[in-house]
Parts: C-alpha cells; sequence; structure tokens
C-alpha cells in the first residue's frame, strides 16, 4: 500500500472516530417536510432529524416531538412558521426505558451544539412517547421548559400491560419488558411518569405541563394516567392544564385549531420581559450626576396619563435624590413612520436623553396598517437615530395591545407589528416588555379580563401591569454592579437599507414655486370634524382649492408630508424628478369626523441625493379639497 493510501486510511479512520465521538454518524442529504428544510442524521444509532423554520426566533427556540413524527403535526407547523425549530428523536421500542434517555442525551447535545438551539426545549410527546417526554425531563428538569402530552401514557401497567381497564397489548408488553430488561431494569423496579420522585423534579423546576386527551379513551385511559398524573403533580404544587375533548378515544391526536397548545409552548419557551444587553448607563448618570433626562416616544397610550407618569414616579422613588426632566413625545394616532420623523425635533434637541421608552406597536398595526417593511423602516429609524445621538442611551420599547392581536395570540400567532419590532429591538440588541402577550395569557388564565385591563386605552389596572414589568425588567438589570457607562454597540448594517434613519422634518419655508397655498393657522371654529388641541394654534401649510401647487426641493431618498387630514381633506398630486404623477389619498377613516394627524409617503426608496418634487392639491370625490400640512418630511 503505497504513502497515498495509507494517509487517505488514516483521514477517513479519524473523521470517523471524530463523528462517533460527536454522536453522530450516516448523515442524510437534506429534504424538506411540509415546506421546511429537513437535516437527517443519526445519533447513536438512531434516526433523527432537526427542522429549520424559515427564520428563526431569537434564542432559536425549539420543540422536540416524540413518536408519531408527522401525525396530526398541526402544533408543530404552527410553531415552525412562528420561528421554532422541530427535534424528532426516533427511540421506538424502547418505551422511555433508560437507555431511551441515554440516546435523547446525545441528541440533545448535538441539537444544541451542532444547531445551536435554545438550552431550555419544549417536549412533546404523543401516546406511548408521554413516556420518553417524562422520563427524559425527570433526569434533566433545567432543560425543560415545558411538556405537551397528547393522550400520553403515563403508566406502562396501564399501557401496554393493560393491568386494569385499558385495552393493553400483550406482544408490546414483552417487548417493554424486555427493553428495561436489557437495560439492566427488572419489572419491578421500573420508574415512569407517575412516580412522585420523578414528578416532584418537575414541579421544583417550575414546568408547566399540558395534556389534550380524549375522555373515551380506551387504550389509554385518561383515569389511569392523566388524571392521576395531573393530581399529583398538583399536589406538588405543579402547574398543569388538562384539555379535555369530550366523546373522543385515542385518537385523533392533538385539536384541529392548534392555537392553546402553540400559545402553551410560546409562554414557556418565550419570556415577556426581555432583557438585552445592559441597562446600566442611566442608573449609573442618575446615581452620579443626580439628574436624569428621561423620554417617551409613541401613540395616544404614551401621551395619556398612563404609564408613563406611573414609570416617572417609580423613577423618581427609586432614585430620590435625582433631578429628573420627562420629555413626553407622543402623539395620538401616530405610527413609527412619524415617529422617525419627529425624533430629531421632539426627542433628541436638547441634553442627551439617558433613558428612551418607545411604543407603536398598537397604532402600526390598528392606525396605519402597517406592512412588515413599514414598521422595521419606522422603528429603525428610531432606535438607530436615538443611538447616533447619544450611544450610551438605555433604550427600552413596550408592545402594547388591541383585541386584534389578542386574536392573534389566542391562536398561537405573534401580531405582525409585534413580530416586526421583535426583529428590529433583537437587531439593536434592545430591551422589550411584550405586555400584549402577556395580557393574553392572563386573560387566558383568568386572572385579569380585557375589561379590567381597559382597552386599547389601558386603564390604571393595566397601565400598572405594564409598568410593572418595567419596573421588573430595570430592577434586574440594574442589579449589574458596574459603575462604569459603555456605549451600545451599533450595528454596521441596516435590516432595512431604506430605514428611516435620518429621517427629519423640512422647514415649512423650504417649499418654493407656492401658488394657493399659505402658511399659517387654520380658522378652526369654521371647519367641520374634531380638533385636538395641541395642533390648534400651530402654523400649517394650507390650501383649500383644487390646483394649488408648489415645489419642495430636499436631500435624501425619501418624501412624505406629517399632515392633518379631516373631513375635507382632498387628494395631493406629487411628481418626483419630473417622474410620473402619482396621487395620493389624504384622507384615512379615522379623518371622516376628526382632522387626523397622519404621515402619507410619496417616495420612500429613491436614489440617495437631491430631488424636486412638485406637489398639486387635487379635487376630491367629496366636493371638498383641502391638505394642512405640518411638516414635509425627508429620509
Amino acid at each position: 500500500m503505497n504513502v497515498s493510501a495509507v494517509l487517505s486510511q488514516v483521514l477517513v479512520s479519524l473523521l470517523l472516530f471524530i463523528f462517533a465521538q460527536s454522536g453522530t454518524l450516516g448523515q442524510e442529504p437534506k429534504s424538506h417536510w411540509n415546506g421546511y428544510e429537513r437535516v437527517g442524521f443519526q445519533v447513536e444509532g438512531r434516526k433523527c432529524w432537526v427542522i429549520k423554520p424559515e427564520e428563526s426566533l431569537e434564542g432559536r427556540p425549539w420543540i422536540w416531538r416524540a413518536r408519531f413524527f408527522g401525525h396530526e403535526p398541526q402544533a408543530d407547523i404552527a410553531l415552525l412558521k412562528a420561528g421554532y425549530h422541530l427535534g424528532y428523536c426516533d427511540v421506538a421500542g424502547l418505551f422511555g426505558c433508560p437507555r431511551a434517555v441515554q440516546h435523547w442525551d446525545a441528541f440533545y447535545k448535538v441539537a444544541t451544539e451542532r444547531f445551536g438551539l435554545s438550552e431550555r426545549v419544549a417536549l412533546e410527546g404523543m401516546s406511548r412517547g408521554g413516556l420518553i417526554i417524562y422520563n427524559w425531563a425527570a433526569a434533566n428538569p433545567e432543560k425543560v421548559a415545558c411538556i405537551y402530552g397528547d393522550a400520553p401514557v403515563c403508566d406502562i401497567r396501564s399501557w401496554p400491560k393493560g393491568e386494569w381497564n385499558g385495552k393493553g397489548s400483550e406482544a408490546t408488553w414483552k417487548q417493554c419488558l424486555a427493553a428495561y430488561a436489557a437495560a439492566g431494569v427488572a419489572e419491578d423496579d421500573i420508574v415512569g411518569p407517575l412516580d412522585p420522585t420523578q414528578l416532584r423534579k418537575l414541579a421544583k423546576e417550575g414546568i408547566p405541563l399540558l395534556h389534550v386527551v380524549g375522555e373515551a379513551d380506551v387504550v389509554v385511559p385518561v383515569a389511569e394516567n392523566t388524571y392521576l398524573l395531573a393530581e399529583k403533580y398538583l399536589e406538588l404544587g405543579g402547574s398543569i392544564e388538562v384539555i379535555r375533548k369530550p366523546g373522543v378515544g385515542h385518537h385523533p391526536h392533538s385539536l384541529k385549531e392548534p392555537g392553546k397548545i402553540v400559545s402553551f409552548v410560546r409562554k414557556a419557551m418565550e419570556p415577556n420581559i426581555r432583557k438585552r444587553g445592559t441597562l446600566t448607563n442611566s442608573r449609573n448618570t442618575f446615581l452620579s450626576k443626580k439628574k436624569g433626562r428621561v423620554a417617551f416616544i409613541g401613540g395616544s397610550i404614551t401621551q395619556m396619563n398612563g404609564y408613563r407618569p406611573m414609570i416617572a414616579a417609580d423613577l423618581q422613588k427609586r432614585f430620590p435624590e435625582s433631578k429628573f426632566q420627562f420629555v413626553n413625545a407622543g402623539i395620538s394616532s401616530t405610527c413609527s413612520t412619524t415617529g422617525a420623523f419627529r425624533m430629531q425635533e421632539h426627542v433628541l434637541e436638547g441634553e442627551p436623553i439617558d433613558l428612551f421608552f418607545v411604543e407603536f406597536a398598537v397604532n402600526d398595526d390598528q392606525d396605519a396598517a402597517h406592512s412588515t417593511q413599514d414598521c422595521i423602516r419606522g422603528l429603525e429609524g428610531i432606535l438607530r437615530q436615538a443611538l447616533e445621538s447619544n450611544p450610551n442611551m438605555d433604550i427600552v420599547v413596550t408592545h402594547f395591545v388591541n383585541t386584534k392581536m389578542l386574536n392573534s395570540f389566542a391562536r398561537g400567532e405573534t401580531p405582525l407589528s409585534i413580530a416586526a419590532h421583535e426583529r428590529v429591538v433583537q437587531h439593536y440588541g434592545v430591551s422589550s416588555i411584550v405586555l400584549a402577550k402577556e395580557i393574553s395569557e392572563r386573560i387566558e388564565d383568568e386572572s385579569m379580563s380585557w375589561k379590567v385591563y381597559g382597552g386599547v386605552h389601558p386603564k390604571p389596572a393595566g397601565n400598572r401591569a405594564c409598568a410593572d414589568m418595567i419596573h421588573s425588567l430595570l430592577e434586574t438589570a440594574w442589579q449589574d454592579g458596574t459603575s462604569e457607562i459603555r456605549a451600545h454597540p451599533v450595528p454596521d448594517d441596516l435590516l432595512d437599507r431604506t430605514s428611516y434613519v435620518g429621517g427629519r422634518m423640512l422647514p415649512q419655508n423650504q417649499a418654493n414655486s407656492i401658488q394657493g397655498w399659505q402658511i399659517k393657522v387654520p380658522q378652526w371654529k369654521e371647519l367641520t370634524g374634531g380638533k385636538r388641541e395641541q395642533f390648534l394654534g400651530l402654523p400649517l401649510l394650507c390650501a383649500e382649492e383644487a390646483g394649488a401647487t408648489l415645489e419642495i426641493r430636499f436631500q435624501g431618498s425619501a418624501l412624505g408630508a406629517y399632515l392633518l387630514a379631516g373631513p375635507d381633506a382632498g387628494v395631493l398630486e406629487v411628481a418626483i424628478d419630473q417622474g410620473v404623477a402619482q396621487q395620493f389619498e389624504l384622507q384615512h377613516r379615522h379623518s371622516r369626523n376628526l382632522h387626523y394627524p397622519r404621515t402619507v409617503m410619496f417616495a420612500a426608496d429613491m436614489a440617495a441625493g437631491e430631488h424636486v418634487a412638485k406637489v398639486r392639491l387635487m379635487g376630491a370625490e367629496h366636493g371638498k379639497s383641502a391638505a394642512r400640512i405640518i411638516r414635509f418630511v425627508a429620509n
């Protein structure tokens, strides 16, 4: 044998040794499962899969399926859609015996180290899969976030032995005993999910349980399995919910609409207080300088006397010797797009902001009906402007809630605006408070009602819930004893290259070649429709006859108008750089009876540089035509 052949053989042997040590052998080609990429491989000779979501959630959460992979997969698919990975390690024929637990230990190591999945996992076991999920969880309670059992076997004497009222299976019972015997465990020494010592470990770790069962199950009778486990777990101080399906037997498993299952998993796997990076700069400034500047931006939830003054009072109580300046940049009805253009004048002017609170999820959802891109453009513009103005600024983003969002969470889904905003805060390492999900969970467990919370504009109880979560976040973060001020890293790349990171309001006098427009305070008493006091004395760029024109030169890549759209709002025709004119309806569904503040974007993705826009007021179908522009905006 020549030297080259010898070296090749040595290399192959070395690679086989490495793979054997890592527990992986015989990797399969990548395939797809329900449209998602499936990576197949073996661990200690057992068939394994990891199914990848299109885009993983922060922390790479996952659910680990035991047995009957692909059967009634609706919850698995919903979680994949939400950004979860799905894991599977086939331990068929082992009935949760110690060998099965060892194989699962090896798979867990591969899943967390090779695939980078979260250290805490949601376990899912259908039928006999209940044996392995509970036995593995008892051996590794610190690695388990929650357990979902579906008609799960909790006692092998019930199935497959059939000792009491169940059908049992003599052939399967023999296989079960053989599997345990091969692992060195005699029948009298078999320990399973109902063992108090095992359950105590789960209860001590605070692992929540969910069982979905058919009340007419004669294969795995509920009274001999789930009901016994639930009784013992509750006695040990554990938490378990049992969803009963009247008249249903062992099949079908799962729920046609898996929202409750998905919500259960997401509640356990995704904390509602999400600390990222450090928040100690503001604390250290408040202590060392005995003063602080704290700003709030958002819509009506911020503008109103709600969570904002509660946070202000909490901070003053926490730092009694510090003098605070609180900036209220909340404006009712406005979205994150408007917020990005208001940042420079409404938040960042003056001394640096030390602590900054942002709230726009509800208005991006219901008022603006933003797309994912619009949500990202706005919030990324706000956060990047904030950090570039003061890299030491601590920031907290809070997601409030409306009924549409509650319905999304009930289906196990994340509302679009919250999902988009979470992508932004993750990218910038900014902490967030998912109040919407918290309230959904409290309503579900009946510890709070929507009426008590207060609706879209929360009552004191709802605002207090938010303030308490923020207080908890800050108290946890401020346990860090460091006294130095450390700049927050700002990522080099943008999530969306068209985000409003250079958002600003243009001077009113930047408009020229004006015909039919004038800067004035409108005669509000003569106009129908509701008015908001904060705008009444504000000079606006007004046109009230169709045909009025103006030009505006600006530098940047985006142009829009921050305006008040009332019952008489018309249509603006805008042509940029002598391009084709486009028409923009100024009215909003809320402006029929209200002079409604909104930002209308004319272009958001132009080549950066100097541009000229020609603007003309058109007639409107409702017979009147007016435009009242607070400021043109550019990015």
